[in-house]
């Protein structure tokens, strides 16, 4: 049977595409009444930014969204100890990055950003998440992060509710960094896991010690976190069942209100796709992978856990990622780092990818868009569907069109969805078929 492959449950499509789905927004020059290329003033923070070489559309955008839209900003840290053998995020190691960019020019750029930022978003729009993803956030240290909220603090206004997360590797942590991050205000810590069988990390190049996932999990509760996410990976060529049934285990035994687990996909590029087209690793089975994610759905949801979107499973609501909710739901963020994602106002841009280019275009003090494209209505509904899909707020009837509600109610019949409210929900079924069912669904509406 076919699993919630590429799209759905891919860890990469949720930092990636779906930070490019969903990805950054930049408001007209909104801070103050300064036009482009003027002086804007945020929290006493005066800058002066150009927006000569930045899309009118990204420009436009920024001031054109409706401010009781919740904000989020995304903050790519790109520093790698090593790099794993899945992975093809935009992240380098200190080897790679050689003399051209360092954590400090890294540092430095990312101010000039959210200077620029500040600046063109509509004044005084509070920001209600925060997410520090990478790429190994915790290589920056207790100080470090605290000193980044401390400079997003400085140009933007939070909401009292204000989430902020910040992923971190097992091995780069320790109880005295958790009680400095709880000092500085983040609320929410995110650990990769990944497995807790010692060949399966082995697989996967990650270099964490089987049970120091479930040991910094717990330091992070001792230091006060309420809300705490381990990652896991199902379906790593040589993962057996009996693996994956010790990595639920370990979760279980931890007081973390809130698990993500993705199908592990071979992306072109990796050292794991070299190793599997050589022949020495088997792809992933689907069979094998939509096997994993229902035992993964059994054991959590028989503890405690309820999914909320496919990949994702929480102990209550407030357990809930609203960052990674904003993606899904089309909300507005702001991705400041290289090769981060904005989606504002239905235009969305990525920015340059190396730390030495990023840096040195905000040096020259413009905005380092590399990409930018402008969503149709067409383009909007597609991904709403797609993206609420997922959900188990379901879609809902009034987004679909009749031909799209007709589709439904068949995949209804079919046991993909069960009616929900004034709307349509994935069955446990239609989870591991959920990119079908949007197939199905937006092109019974191209018919139609």
């Amino acid at each position: 049977m076919p699993t919630p492959l590429p799209g759905p449950t891919s860890r990469k499509w949720l930092r990636t595409e779906s930070k490019a789905h969903a990805a950054v927004g930049i408001p007209r020059c909104g801070a103050g009444d300064s036009g482009p290329g003027g002086v804007g003033a945020h929290h006493g923070v005066v800058t002066s930014v150009s927006t000569a070489a930045v899309p009118a559309e990204v420009v436009d955008a920024c001031g054109a969204v409706d401010p009781g839209v919740p904000l989020g900003l995304y903050l790519h840290v790109p520093f790698c100890a090593s790099r794993c053998g899945y992975c093809d995020f935009n992240t380098y190691t200190a080897g790679e990055l050689g003399s051209s960019a360092s954590p400090d020019s890294w540092f430095e750029a990312v101010g000039r950003e959210l200077d620029h930022a500040a600046a063109l978003m509509t004044p005084d729009r509070p920001v209600s998440t925060i997410f520090v993803g990478g790429g190994t956030p915790s290589l920056l240290g207790g100080d470090g992060l605290a000193g980044l909220l401390d400079a997003v603090r400085s140009r933007f206004d939070l909401t009292d509710d204000a989430e902020i997360t910040t992923e971190s590797n097992p091995e780069s942590t320790s109880p005295e960094f958790f009680a400095r991050l709880l000092e500085a205000g983040f609320t929410r810590i995110s650990l990769g896991m990944q497995s807790a069988a010692p060949h399966v990390l082995a697989t996967l190049d990650r270099t964490h010690t089987p049970g120091r996932a479930v040991t910094a999990a717990r330091e992070a509760a001792a230091a006060g976190f309420a809300h705490i996410n381990l990652d896991l990976i199902y379906g790593t060529p040589g993962e057996t069942d009996a693996d994956l049934d010790a990595s639920l285990d370990a979760v279980l035994a931890t007081p973390v209100d809130h698990v993500s687990a993705y199908a592990l996909i071979v992306e072109d590029g990796t050292a794991l796709a070299r190793r599997v087209r050589r022949g020495e690793l088997p792809a992933p089975d689907d069979d094998v992978l939509a096997s994993r994610y229902r035992r993964i759905d059994e054991r959590l949801g028989g503890n405690g856990f309820e999914w909320y979107e496919v990949s994702n499973w929480a102990r209550s609501t407030a357990a809930e990622c609203r960052h990674n909710l904003a993606y899904w739901y089309s909300h507005d963020w702001w991705g400041i780092g290289p090769g981060a994602h904005s989606h504002v106002h239905g235009v969305r841009w990525s920015n340059v990818k190396h730390p030495a280019r990023y840096a040195s275009t905000l040096a020259d003090g413009t905005l380092p868009v590399a990409t930018h494209e402008v969503l149709t209505t067409a383009d909007r509904h597609v991904e709403s569907v797609m993206l609420t899909a997922r959900c188990r707020s379901g879609l809902r009837r009034g987004l679909l069109t009749g031909a799209e509600a007709s589709c439904a109610e068949e995949l209804v019949a079919r046991e993909l969805l069960r009616p929900a409210g004034d709307g349509w929900v994935l069955t446990d079924r239609g989870r591991l078929l959920a990119d079908a069912v949007v197939r199905d669904i937006l092109i019974a509406g191209e018919d139609g």
